[in-house]
């Protein structure tokens, strides 16, 4: 816990007049709790006993402002405490998120999403009131312990010694607890990322899963999950509110050694009824905060298991590490020297070479698993080469600042996204939304006709994964966005797989036309969209085996020849 509270304390710093009021609210409440157990001793002694008329009406004012400090002080303490609890909380959030949003596109393949979700939501959540109410919790009920601890010390020393002696009996179990309530907090939320995870999948696969019919396994999947997170749940119920009997058990003996010592004061008349009335109210109220403070520290293993999932990920840096130069603003030629790339063990490239100049459009073609998506993957800096070069005219590619090289590069992947937004916003995704700009790149992927046939036009909103367009549609969407940034290198990973067969006609034109200015890299497995590249790569288990032209490949390379005849099938 001490470690916990060492990483978040420098962030109170910037709250320090609303800390300042916080503990003012917090010493009105451990205040008040003293000052209730007080007004006892006078209103048994000197009005019920003594019969005195003016404490009569003395000890309900001294009630009434008790009373009112103690709920003063809470709504302030509350209110402020919330306030830095939340906040702190917020920064942690974004925090996180920007550097989960550093690492290197591996982790994002090993990790799943509805897991890193969870991390983001659930887990800090869960340190939401260890950082806010639980410290101040802490705080208050310790200060009310003084307070009364002082209070029962003030009235009888010798009393107070047996009312207390047993508080140090409750250490042991409590600390027992504690442990076990911290495993099952690490449980709980490793169940709680289960069901994110699963829901994610539900979600993002409904297609399939009512396309198959298996909406009856997924819900007993999710059943299995939400069963077992109830489970682990309940275990915490009952571990923490174990606190309760324990505490009632230890304070019910205390009581009895008060009550036999205390009463026989009383009997003798060495100590008045309402001295001892007042003691056994103050001794009672005692056992309350310390129980508070038991249960505190137990649901405090809750947030301390989910700061150390956290900080997992923050243990976790990224590999591709930006360089210090900008990309060359003409890009002239790319050249790709001795490259080879693992995958752990795997090898996806070996000995690729090529090189492509300004102008050219270079289409990959060969059999899925062949080393396409790979290359570019190098290319965008996704992963970096395991051995080899990439150049940038003479630049080397790991030596290029990672922002300026994919400002200069636009993909446009199998996999089309397209995001709750306008067709404006998904366009210029990413960038400051230029109505003209965007129409021109609309245009030029012959997407405008349909997107301005829409009721808002530009300003249409998107459904989520854009369920309002067609396949071909959201395709064009993507390859407009590609092109609104107007990159030197533009690469198009299997872009007309969507289309049908007039659309991927306009498409390759399309292609022909933005290709005059820049570097253009085609991933295909129809040939008809490449059939017009000026140079074709021909990839076979990791390596390229051919490249040249359509007409010189089909003279002189078995393996174009075999994915030529395929495609004429």
């Amino acid at each position: 816990m001490k470690e916990f509270f060492k990483y978040y304390i420098p962030y109170y710093k910037d709250y320090k007049l609303k800390i300042f009021f916080a503990f003012i609210g917090i010493l009105l409440v451990a205040g008040g709790s003293a000052g209730l157990a007080y007004v006892i001793k006078p209103l048994l002694d000197e009005v019920f006993i003594a019969r005195d008329q003016e404490m009569l009406y003395i000890v309900p004012i001294l009630l009434i402002i008790v009373q009112t400090a103690q709920g003063v002080g809470k709504y302030i303490q509350v209110y402020y405490i919330s306030y830095v609890g939340q906040d702190i909380i917020r920064i942690v959030r974004d925090k996180l998120l920007a550097h989960i949003l550093t690492l290197d596109i591996s982790f994002f393949q090993k990790k799943h999403g509805g897991e890193l979700i969870s991390r983001i939501t659930n887990d800090i959540n869960r340190i939401q009131s260890a950082v806010s109410t639980q410290i101040a919790g802490i705080i208050r009920e310790f200060l009310t312990i003084i307070a009364l601890v002082a209070y029962v010390i003030f009235l009888n020393p010798e009393l107070a010694f047996y009312g207390l002696v047993v508080m140090p009996l409750a250490l042991y179990p409590m600390s027992v607890l504690a442990k076990k309530m911290k495993k099952l907090s690490f449980k709980s939320q490793e169940s709680a990322s289960d069901i994110t995870s699963h829901l994610s999948e539900v979600f993002n696969n409904v297609e399939i899963i009512k396309a198959n019919s298996t909406e009856k396994s997924e819900l007993k999947k999710f059943e299995d999950h939400n069963k077992n997170f109830f489970k682990i749940n309940i275990k915490s119920v009952k571990t923490n509110e174990l606190t309760s009997p324990i505490m009632e058990f230890i304070g019910a003996i205390a009581a009895a050694l008060v009550i036999i010592f205390g009463g026989s004061q009383v009997i003798d008349g060495t100590m008045t009824a309402g001295t001892f009335l007042s003691f056994i109210a103050a001794l009672f109220m005692l056992y309350t905060p310390i129980k508070r403070i038991a249960s505190i520290y137990n649901s405090l293993q809750n947030a301390i298991a989910a700061h150390e999932r956290i900080l997992s990920i923050y243990n976790i840096s990224p590999t591709i590490l930006t360089g210090s130069k900008d990309i060359p603003k003409d890009i002239e030629k790319i050249e790709f020297k001795d490259v080879e790339l693992k995958y752990d063990d795997f090898t996806a490239l070996k000995n690729i070479n090529l090189s492509a100049s300004k102008g050219e459009k270079f289409a990959l073609v060969g059999d899925s698993g062949g080393g396409k998506s790979s290359l570019i993957n190098l290319l965008i800096r996704f992963f970096d080469t395991s051995s080899g070069q990439i150049l940038f005219n003479d630049t080397c590619l790991r030596d290029i600042n990672i922002d300026s090289l994919r400002k200069n590069i636009s993909v446009v992947t199998q996999r089309v996204y397209i995001f709750n937004d306008s067709v404006a916003s998904n366009v210029a995704y990413g960038y400051k939304i230029n109505e003209e700009k965007v129409i021109a790149a609309l245009k030029q992927a012959h997407a405008y006709d349909f997107v301005l046939s829409m009721e808002d036009g530009v300003n249409t909103k998107l459904d989520e994964f854009g369920t309002n367009l067609s396949g071909g549609q959201r395709q064009r969407i993507a390859i407009a966005r590609a092109l609104y940034k107007n990159p030197q290198i533009l690469i198009l990973d299997e872009a007309t797989s969507a289309l049908d067969n007039e659309s991927e006609s306009i498409i390759s034109e399309v292609i022909d036309e933005v290709s005059q200015n820049r570097i253009t890299f085609v991933i295909a497995h129809r040939l008809s969209t490449i059939k017009n590249a000026d140079k074709i790569a021909v990839f076979k288990k990791g390596e390229i085996v051919c490249i040249g032209s359509e007409e010189e490949l089909l003279e002189n390379c078995n393996e174009y020849k075999r994915l030529y005849n395929l495609a004429n099938i």
